[in-house]
């Protein structure tokens, strides 16, 4: 990776447009583009090919996953505007002021939604499937703060379907990886079990979550969960008609990174977006 040209655009200050967005500079940019690379390398090892999922989601679809059940308050709706609020628009009439009409889509909350959906009703066959994607992500939070918390952001994602035993080990490698690459890049992460099901958290599976847990955040020092590994049993196998050949209803697992916060965590680390960028340099040209 060369990094010698890389450099702040001169005497130029790029603007935030607003609350939980941001305009990343050279430096910044070329960070990022290069932590997602370096992240990629579990796709290579796993063989889990390059996808790219759908820019929207249906909300038929996202119901049927208990999306709206479980996450009411993170969803982004896609709308339009309809006919009505044309002739004001082309008589200059304020944006804001005029309806928009739904669309029965929201923006992607995370990368593998897309992926799942696009799946539904296929056999992965008893070898099971793996699959590596990166999108932008938006979620509606109650706050945001810099990189730590977007309207808008990276989430790559490696994605498993298949057996029981496939998506614990999926899981397993997942979180060996994260720590690997956290130590080549000078990143000391915390790991601890998450307490945010997928499915209807008043439900029998997630008074089985309890017992044993699903997800695993990794943290930053100041506590900004940059990657986590999550297990999902056989719930999207069973709700999208998935199946893992003869043994029915396929099981599946995702290792996911949230790539502006591992810019957050090595400007964290390593005192500048330059110092961090020299950082990752040196263990991009030597990470195998």
């Amino acid at each position: 990776m060369n990094t010698s040209s890389i450099t702040a655009l001169p005497g130029v200050e790029l603007k935030s447009p607003g609350a939980g967005l941001i305009t990343l500079d050279p430096v910044h940019t070329a960070l990022l583009r290069g932590l997602d690379g370096l992240l990629s390398a579990l796709a290579a090892r796993l063989a889990a090919p390059e996808i790219l999922g759908p820019p929207l989601l249906s909300v038929d679809g996202l119901a049927r996953l208990d999306f709206f059940r479980n996450f009411p308050h993170l969803g982004v709706s896609a709308g339009r505007f309809g006919p009505e609020a044309l002739d004001g628009l082309a008589a200059g009439g304020a944006p804001q002021d005029l309806p928009l009409a739904p669309t029965g889509h929201l923006l992607p909350s995370a990368t593998c939604y897309g992926l799942l959906l696009s799946l539904e009703g296929q056999d992965v066959g008893e070898d099971g499937l793996r699959v590596s994607s990166v999108g932008r992500c938006f979620r509606n939070e109650t706050h945001y703060d810099g990189l730590r918390r977007l309207w808008g952001f990276h989430m790559r994602e490696v994605l498993y379907l298949g057996t029981k035993d496939g998506a614990s080990e999926h899981q397993e490698r997942g979180g060996e990886f994260v720590q690997e690459v956290a130590g080549r890049l000078g990143l000391t992460l915390t790991r601890a079990a998450a307490d945010d099901p997928f499915y209807d958290n008043g439900g029998s599976r997630a008074r089985l979550m309890a017992l044993d847990p699903v997800k695993f955040e990794y943290s930053a020092p100041d506590g900004t969960a940059i990657a986590s590994v999550n297990r999902h049993r056989n719930f999207f196998g069973e709700r999208l008609d998935i199946r893992a050949g003869s043994l029915g209803p396929a099981y599946s697992s995702c290792v996911a990174f949230g790539v502006e916060r591992w810019v957050h965590a090595m400007i964290l680390a390593h005192g500048t977006a330059e110092s961090a960028l020299d950082r990752l340099r040196s263990a991009a040209d030597s990470f195998s």
